[in-house]
């Protein structure tokens, strides 16, 4: 897809803060530092739109960016965050479970995970709710340009082994700092678009 405009449409921590205009929805989940902001800056073809930072947890709400006034990328909490008091992490849970419970023009996930590392339990527990809730998930494995080129195949089967992904699930190596695989990612939401 080509994006020819993107936005921050809106923030939020609570229902009542989420657009109403019914549009498709795509979330992107993952662990705090995975990389989720460089992710959608490279999906939207801008530089700065979604904050990064070396600091994990620096989302603390949902945020929606429009894209071509036709449907919003969602970024989540990173997930498994610990220098937070144990009420704001129970905060951000509960947020992010109610959204993906009970949002229904959410179409799709795309979970992030780090591809030089073994899923940790977290990423084990968002991959089995999601299934759980019948979500289309994507899993964009962040971070492949760390890698030598040879190494991702093998990084890529302990991510299918460790998470037992299933024969139809998706799971694309992506690098925020070689572009590649955004255009396999937004092959797979194309799917999902009216």
């Amino acid at each position: 897809m080509e994006v020819k405009q993107s936005s921050l449409a809106a923030i939020g921590t609570k229902f009542s803060q989420y657009p109403t205009d019914g549009r498709v929805e795509i979330a992107f989940a993952g662990k705090s530092n995975v990389g989720k902001s460089t992710l959608i800056n490279a999906m939207l073809g801008r530089k700065a739109l979604a904050r990064t930072s070396s600091q994990p947890g620096k989302t603390r709400t949902i945020n929606f960016y429009d894209v071509n006034q036709m449907m919003y990328v969602v970024d989540l909490p990173g997930y498994g965050y610990a220098k937070a008091p144990k009420t704001e992490i129970a905060k951000w849970g509960a947020m992010i479970e109610e959204y993906l419970e009970k949002r229904e023009v959410l179409q799709a996930i795309i979970l992030l995970i780090d591809i030089r590392h073994e899923p940790g339990k977290n990423d084990i527990m968002m991959y089995d709710w999601l299934k759980h809730y019948g979500y289309d998930i994507i899993i964009a494995a962040t971070k492949s340009d760390k890698l030598n080129r040879s190494q991702i195949p093998k990084h890529l089967a302990v991510i299918r082994k460790t998470l037992g992904l299933e024969q139809g699930d998706v799971l694309i190596p992506f690098s925020g700092e070689k572009k590649t695989g955004v255009a396999e990612l937004w092959a797979e939401i194309e799917r999902f678009l009216p």
